[in-house]
Protein backbone atom coordinates (compact mmCIF):
# COMPACT_ATOMS: atom_id res chain seq x y z
CA UNK A 1 0.00 0.00 0.00
CA UNK A 2 1.22 3.48 -1.18
CA UNK A 3 0.11 5.38 2.04
CA UNK A 4 -0.66 3.98 5.11
CA UNK A 5 -0.97 7.15 7.28
CA UNK A 6 -3.16 7.66 9.98
CA UNK A 7 -5.07 10.65 7.71
CA UNK A 8 -5.59 8.70 4.69
CA UNK A 9 -8.52 6.81 6.42
CA UNK A 10 -10.25 10.26 7.27
CA UNK A 11 -13.48 11.36 6.05
CA UNK A 12 -11.62 14.36 4.14
CA UNK A 13 -8.61 11.87 2.26
CA UNK A 14 -11.90 10.14 1.81
CA UNK A 15 -13.79 12.69 -0.06
CA UNK A 16 -11.01 13.64 -2.04
CA UNK A 17 -9.84 10.45 -3.25
CA UNK A 18 -13.52 9.39 -4.62
CA UNK A 19 -13.97 12.36 -6.17
CA UNK A 20 -11.99 11.31 -8.76
CA UNK A 21 -14.03 7.92 -9.22
CA UNK A 22 -17.00 8.61 -11.24
CA UNK A 23 -17.30 5.02 -12.82
CA UNK A 24 -16.25 5.14 -15.94
CA UNK A 25 -13.76 2.79 -16.11
CA UNK A 26 -14.03 -0.30 -18.78
CA UNK A 27 -17.16 -1.95 -16.63
CA UNK A 28 -15.32 -5.49 -17.52
CA UNK A 29 -12.85 -4.65 -15.72
CA UNK A 30 -13.98 -5.39 -12.33
CA UNK A 31 -16.33 -8.20 -11.02
CA UNK A 32 -16.85 -11.77 -10.02
CA UNK A 33 -15.21 -12.64 -13.31
CA UNK A 34 -11.81 -11.36 -12.81
CA UNK A 35 -10.95 -14.60 -10.06
CA UNK A 36 -13.48 -16.88 -12.71
CA UNK A 37 -12.93 -16.64 -16.44
CA UNK A 38 -15.22 -18.70 -17.51
CA UNK A 39 -18.01 -16.09 -15.79
CA UNK A 40 -17.74 -13.49 -18.59
CA UNK A 41 -19.33 -15.68 -20.95
CA UNK A 42 -22.14 -16.76 -18.92
CA UNK A 43 -22.52 -13.22 -18.01
CA UNK A 44 -22.85 -12.23 -22.02
CA UNK A 45 -25.93 -14.14 -22.54
CA UNK A 46 -28.65 -12.61 -20.61
CA UNK A 47 -29.67 -9.47 -20.27
CA UNK A 48 -27.58 -7.96 -17.02
CA UNK A 49 -30.17 -6.76 -14.27
CA UNK A 50 -29.16 -2.77 -12.50
CA UNK A 51 -28.33 -2.71 -9.24
CA UNK A 52 -27.08 0.18 -6.68
CA UNK A 53 -25.65 -0.57 -3.38
CA UNK A 54 -24.35 2.73 -1.02
CA UNK A 55 -20.75 2.41 0.34
CA UNK A 56 -21.13 3.91 3.27
CA UNK A 57 -17.89 5.88 5.38
CA UNK A 58 -18.75 6.81 8.81
CA UNK A 59 -17.33 9.95 9.64
CA UNK A 60 -15.13 9.25 12.80
CA UNK A 61 -12.20 11.56 12.11
CA UNK A 62 -8.97 10.31 11.20
CA UNK A 63 -10.29 6.48 12.02
CA UNK A 64 -13.38 6.23 9.63
CA UNK A 65 -15.37 3.05 9.85
CA UNK A 66 -17.53 1.28 6.86
CA UNK A 67 -20.62 0.28 8.10
CA UNK A 68 -22.46 -2.83 6.90
CA UNK A 69 -24.65 -5.01 7.04
CA UNK A 70 -26.02 -8.65 7.71
CA UNK A 71 -28.35 -9.93 5.88
CA UNK A 72 -31.36 -12.11 7.26
CA UNK A 73 -31.65 -16.08 6.65
CA UNK A 74 -34.86 -15.30 4.89
CA UNK A 75 -33.63 -13.25 1.55
CA UNK A 76 -33.76 -15.34 -1.97
CA UNK A 77 -30.36 -14.13 -2.34
CA UNK A 78 -27.36 -14.29 -0.81
CA UNK A 79 -29.04 -14.88 2.56
CA UNK A 80 -27.41 -14.64 5.78
CA UNK A 81 -24.22 -12.49 3.84
CA UNK A 82 -22.22 -9.32 4.98
CA UNK A 83 -23.53 -6.52 2.54
CA UNK A 84 -23.78 -3.28 1.76
CA UNK A 85 -27.16 -1.43 1.94
CA UNK A 86 -28.54 -1.42 -1.44
CA UNK A 87 -30.16 -3.22 -4.50
CA UNK A 88 -32.04 -3.00 -7.89
CA UNK A 89 -32.37 0.17 -9.40
CA UNK A 90 -36.12 1.03 -10.07
CA UNK A 91 -37.11 3.10 -12.60
CA UNK A 92 -38.09 5.82 -10.79
CA UNK A 93 -35.24 6.06 -8.59
CA UNK A 94 -33.26 8.22 -11.91
CA UNK A 95 -29.64 7.68 -10.64
CA UNK A 96 -27.62 4.56 -8.60
CA UNK A 97 -27.47 7.58 -5.51
CA UNK A 98 -30.70 7.59 -5.44
CA UNK A 99 -31.27 3.95 -5.50
CA UNK A 100 -28.33 3.16 -3.00
CA UNK A 101 -30.16 5.83 -0.51
CA UNK A 102 -33.58 4.32 -0.32
CA UNK A 103 -32.74 0.91 0.20
CA UNK A 104 -30.00 2.19 2.87
CA UNK A 105 -33.18 3.90 3.95
CA UNK A 106 -35.35 0.61 3.79
CA UNK A 107 -32.96 -1.89 5.13
CA UNK A 108 -32.05 0.26 8.24
CA UNK A 109 -33.64 3.50 8.57
CA UNK A 110 -30.67 5.63 7.35
CA UNK A 111 -32.10 9.17 6.86
CA UNK A 112 -30.78 10.40 3.20
CA UNK A 113 -29.92 13.86 5.19
CA UNK A 114 -27.03 12.08 6.51
CA UNK A 115 -25.43 10.27 3.74
CA UNK A 116 -23.10 12.78 1.24
CA UNK A 117 -22.46 10.81 -1.86
CA UNK A 118 -18.52 11.69 -3.15
CA UNK A 119 -18.21 9.50 -6.21
CA UNK A 120 -18.75 5.91 -7.62
CA UNK A 121 -16.72 2.82 -8.12
CA UNK A 122 -16.88 1.18 -11.75
CA UNK A 123 -20.09 -1.53 -12.68
CA UNK A 124 -19.17 -4.43 -10.64
CA UNK A 125 -20.35 -7.45 -12.52
CA UNK A 126 -21.66 -10.57 -10.48
CA UNK A 127 -22.24 -14.11 -11.47
CA UNK A 128 -26.01 -14.05 -10.62
CA UNK A 129 -26.18 -11.74 -13.27
CA UNK A 130 -26.48 -7.97 -11.42
CA UNK A 131 -24.24 -4.65 -12.29
CA UNK A 132 -24.17 -3.31 -9.32
CA UNK A 133 -22.78 0.62 -9.41
CA UNK A 134 -21.19 1.06 -6.44
CA UNK A 135 -22.12 4.94 -4.26
CA UNK A 136 -19.80 6.09 -2.05
CA UNK A 137 -20.46 8.11 0.35
CA UNK A 138 -19.99 9.80 3.68
CA UNK A 139 -22.45 9.03 6.56
CA UNK A 140 -22.50 11.69 10.01
CA UNK A 141 -21.36 9.83 12.65
CA UNK A 142 -24.64 10.75 14.63
CA UNK A 143 -26.53 8.84 12.21
CA UNK A 144 -29.81 7.19 13.56
CA UNK A 145 -30.87 3.60 12.48
CA UNK A 146 -33.60 1.23 12.81
CA UNK A 147 -33.38 -1.80 11.45
CA UNK A 148 -35.82 -3.71 8.94
CA UNK A 149 -35.85 -7.37 10.54
CA UNK A 150 -37.60 -8.75 7.27
CA UNK A 151 -34.11 -7.84 5.26
CA UNK A 152 -31.53 -7.25 7.56
CA UNK A 153 -30.18 -9.34 10.99
CA UNK A 154 -28.31 -6.56 12.06
CA UNK A 155 -26.10 -3.64 10.98
CA UNK A 156 -21.75 -3.10 12.16
CA UNK A 157 -19.13 -0.73 11.50
CA UNK A 158 -15.57 -2.12 10.52
CA UNK A 159 -12.14 -0.21 10.39
CA UNK A 160 -11.75 1.59 7.04
CA UNK A 161 -7.71 0.94 7.68
CA UNK A 162 -8.53 -2.60 7.63
CA UNK A 163 -10.91 -3.11 5.13
CA UNK A 164 -8.20 -0.95 3.48
CA UNK A 165 -5.25 -3.35 4.54
CA UNK A 166 -4.63 -5.83 1.72
CA UNK A 167 -3.09 -8.25 4.18
CA UNK A 168 -6.64 -8.77 5.60
CA UNK A 169 -7.57 -9.48 1.35
CA UNK A 170 -8.04 -13.35 1.72
CA UNK A 171 -8.27 -15.50 -1.90
CA UNK A 172 -10.62 -18.36 -1.49
CA UNK A 173 -12.89 -20.67 -3.16
CA UNK A 174 -15.37 -23.23 -2.94
CA UNK A 175 -17.82 -25.31 -5.33
CA UNK A 176 -21.15 -23.49 -6.09
CA UNK A 177 -23.31 -25.34 -9.18
CA UNK A 178 -20.23 -27.90 -9.71
CA UNK A 179 -17.92 -25.44 -10.56
CA UNK A 180 -14.89 -24.09 -8.23
CA UNK A 181 -15.21 -20.55 -7.51
CA UNK A 182 -12.83 -18.23 -6.37
CA UNK A 183 -13.12 -14.85 -4.51
CA UNK A 184 -12.21 -12.76 -1.59
CA UNK A 185 -12.58 -12.96 1.91
CA UNK A 186 -11.90 -10.33 5.14
CA UNK A 187 -12.74 -12.05 7.78
CA UNK A 188 -12.93 -9.45 10.99
CA UNK A 189 -13.84 -10.81 14.40
CA UNK A 190 -17.18 -12.96 14.15
CA UNK A 191 -17.58 -11.41 10.51
CA UNK A 192 -17.53 -13.12 7.39
CA UNK A 193 -17.25 -10.79 4.70
CA UNK A 194 -16.97 -12.41 1.46
CA UNK A 195 -18.53 -12.61 -2.22
CA UNK A 196 -19.51 -9.78 -4.00
CA UNK A 197 -18.91 -7.39 -0.58
CA UNK A 198 -15.04 -8.22 -0.58
CA UNK A 199 -15.01 -7.58 -3.83
CA UNK A 200 -16.72 -4.49 -4.20
CA UNK A 201 -13.89 -3.53 -1.54
CA UNK A 202 -11.11 -4.99 -3.55
CA UNK A 203 -12.32 -2.58 -5.81
CA UNK A 204 -12.01 0.05 -3.75
CA UNK A 205 -8.64 -0.80 -2.83
CA UNK A 206 -7.36 -0.95 -6.10
CA UNK A 207 -9.14 2.90 -7.11
CA UNK A 208 -8.41 4.45 -4.23
CA UNK A 209 -5.66 3.01 -1.82
CA UNK A 210 -3.27 0.57 -3.52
Amino acid sequence: MSDFKETAFSAEAFRARAAREYGDADERRYGDHILNADVIEHLSKKPLREAAVLVPLVDHGAQSNILLTQRTQSMRTHSGQVAFPGGAIDPEDGSPEIAAMREAEEEIGLPRSYVEPVGRLPHYLTVSGFRITPVLAVIREDYPMTINRHEVDDAFEVPFSFLMNPTNHIRESRIWEGKERHFYTMPYGERYIWGVTAGILRTLYERLYA
